[in-house]
């Protein structure tokens, strides 16, 4: 028999059916199950783990048979906050090791191991919800009194601008539309029918720009979206519907405008003069990517963490507590935050925000944003997740439409051509296998943002393609977001394009797409498999992919194709799901039995998805 027949059916992942928790805490053990073919060579199997560095190996035993599959029990000790572990599998004539990435021939880096934090307790909301990204000005204008007038205000030397309701963004953030919280809260019914149950805002602090990422005062909401009063009667709203909010901060730096940087510039000795980095006072000053109306934050100093997260009044704890008691906080390019040249505290900043908020508020959910390998952040005492760019969103634009979002911007690196099947599934699966499993489910899976092209732009508006990747969102491990507007096909290309006005015009609206997302979102908030189900990828061809979902008593799979190359049907084999098993498809109503261990995608249009949902005893 040749090796890969069968080790290509040999699996486990960090979900419940294969980590069978006790209390998780340090100093207990875990069960650990792994599935494997029921015919193959295997003579023992260890569970080879380090604690405290030095590495030692757990026998596994037989304990069972399923079909073709036969199942593996050890036990694991956690005796450090995290455990890392890797399957030794030894047949007569050779060996080989399995980790987060795969299976090895060869004794691989202890960097994609498995991994378990103990006594780890997630946001226990987090893992049935939908987040609703929402760019306040561009929403929904429910006050109009409140609205910037033109001419109101100079922004860095040039007027602001008030638009009309639908007209096109212009750059610089100038141009103001009247979106506001009132507006939100006005078509929270609209939000809950469709089926999210949390929100995303980005910044709202007062600020002179639309994009309120130049924060002029940490401590108040800007007036234009209606101050504090509006922020409390948004949270108490949506908690009155059962629903959450995240705001959204900039804790690497601040607007130019900011009364703690005007103090710095204008006296050296100032007391928040040592919240700033000046290489030259008062004109030379370290800031984001070298934007000087965006001065960067310095932690070396202890009353600024004081007053952005560490003290009993902090900037951050205020908006946790109530009136407000927002629910999440998003810490904004997370990947700079507290990193200038020889000062890199970035991982130190993250764990002491982590400890002071979560001290108090346990369930708060603390997302980071991060566009590359945030790998180090997410291991239990920083993030509960990132804004996961580069692990599912990026690899996908690539995939389904030749789009790179690096591309576009002059640069020698720009690249925008087409990865392969293989490479988007390699891609997503490396950037899984180096995270605990605990934190993957806590990862924030997106399409599109306020810092992208929208989506359905990059697909140019082909329908299936967007049900394709749509319905990757909606079924991949983590915790999906829509980008408002995405779901009534909305389009816009790169910054300020994709901040267009909602359109609330229903004639216009797509409805097929909307009845679509409220399918989606349904299935991913009561789906057992996609809550807390584990992800098995079952198939990467030429333009298609399939994976599985399962968890005790529910098994999904999803196939997806970018195009016709062929594809007729998905082996099971090895999988546990037996000959005879009942399977529909969840939006269609299609349904069909497993013969022979295949799963038939025929009826997948060239270009589409389909999601199989097991039939349940």
């Amino acid at each position: 028999m040749k090796p890969q027949t069968w080790l290509s059916g040999i699996h486990h992942d960090g979900s419940a059916r294969y980590v069978h928790h006790t209390t998780g805490e340090i100093g207990s053990s875990v069960a650990i199950s792994l599935r494997t073919p029921r015919d193959t060579p295997i003579s023992r199997i260890f569970i080879r783990f380090a604690p405290d560095g030095e590495q030692q190996y757990a026998p596994m035993r037989k304990t069972g048979e399923n079909g073709s599959i036969q199942w593996w029990e050890g036990e694991l000790q956690l005796r450090m906050p995290v455990t890392s572990y890797r399957f030794h599998i030894i047949t007569p004539s050779e060996s080989f090791w399995l980790n987060g990435e795969g299976i090895h021939s060869y004794t691989p880096t202890d960097s994609a191991d498995f991994r378990i934090i103990a006594g780890y307790t997630a946001p226990h909301w987090t893992h049935t919800s939908v987040f609703y990204q929402i760019f306040p000005d561009r929403f929904a204008d429910g006050d109009p009194e409140s609205n910037v007038v033109s001419n109101e205000y100079t922004l860095y030397g040039k007027p602001v601008i008030a638009q009309q309701w639908g007209d096109a963004p212009l750059p610089g953030g100038r141009d103001f539309f009247g979106g506001d919280l009132q507006g939100i809260i006005d078509h929270l019914e609209y939000l809950q029918q469709l089926g999210v149950s949390a929100l995303y805002i980005t910044p709202i602090f007062t600020s002179p720009s639309n994009h309120k990422y130049d924060v002029s005062d940490f401590r108040e909401i800007d007036p234009h979206f209606g101050g504090n009063t509006a922020l409390a009667k948004l949270s108490s709203a949506l908690h009155a519907r059962g629903m959450k909010l995240m705001m959204d901060i900039t804790p690497n730096h601040c607007g130019s405008s900011n009364s703690w940087f005007q103090q710095a510039v204008a006296d050296p000795n100032a007391e928040t003069a040592e919240y700033f980095t000046f290489h030259h006072h008062p004109d030379s000053y370290e800031c984001w990517l070298g934007v000087q109306s965006l001065p960067k934050l310095n932690y070396r100093s202890k009353k600024l963490q004081q007053e952005m997260f560490a003290g009993p009044d902090s900037i951050m704890r205020k908006w946790l507590d109530a009136p407000y008691s927002i629910d999440a906080w998003r810490l904004d390019v997370a990947n700079m935050m507290g990193r200038q040249g020889a000062l890199q505290m970035g991982n130190k900043l993250g764990r002491a925000i982590r400890t002071e908020l979560k001290r108090d508020h346990s369930q708060l959910y603390l997302l980071g944003e991060h566009f590359f390998d945030a790998t180090t952040h997410l291991q239990g005492n920083e993030f509960d997740g990132v804004m996961n760019y580069r692990g599912f969103l990026l690899p996908l634009q690539q995939w389904i439409a030749d789009f790179a979002n690096d591309a576009g911007n002059a640069s020698s690196w720009d690249s925008s051509h087409t990865i392969s099947t293989y490479g988007l599934t390699a891609q997503w699966q490396a950037y899984l296998a180096t995270i605990p499993w605990q934190i993957a489910l806590q990862q924030f899976n997106l399409l599109d943002s306020h810092d992208t092209a929208r989506m359905f732009s990059i697909v140019q508006g082909n329908m299936n393609k967007m049900r394709a990747v749509s319905a990757l969102l909606f079924t991949y491990p983590g915790i999906p977001s829509v980008y408002y507007g995405d779901e009534i096909g909305m389009q816009g290309m790169r910054d300020p394009d994709c901040r267009r006005c909602m359109n609330w015009d229903p004639e216009a609206w797509n409805h097929d797409l909307l009845e679509w997302y409220r399918a989606l979102i349904h299935l991913r908030t009561t789906a057992p498999a996609l809550i807390e189900g584990g992800y098995q990828l079952l198939f990467a061809g030429i333009d298609t992919l399939a994976y599985m979902r399962e968890a005790e008593g529910d098994i999904i799979i999803i196939a997806a194709q970018r195009a016709d190359d062929g594809a007729e049907a998905i082996s099971l084999q090895n999988t546990g799901i037996p000959d005879g098993a009942h399977f529909t498809e969840v939006i269609s109503g299609q349904t069909q039995t497993i013969t022979n261990s295949t799963l038939s995608i025929q009826g997948i249009a060239a270009i589409g998805a389909h999601i199989w949902r097991m039939a349940r005893h």
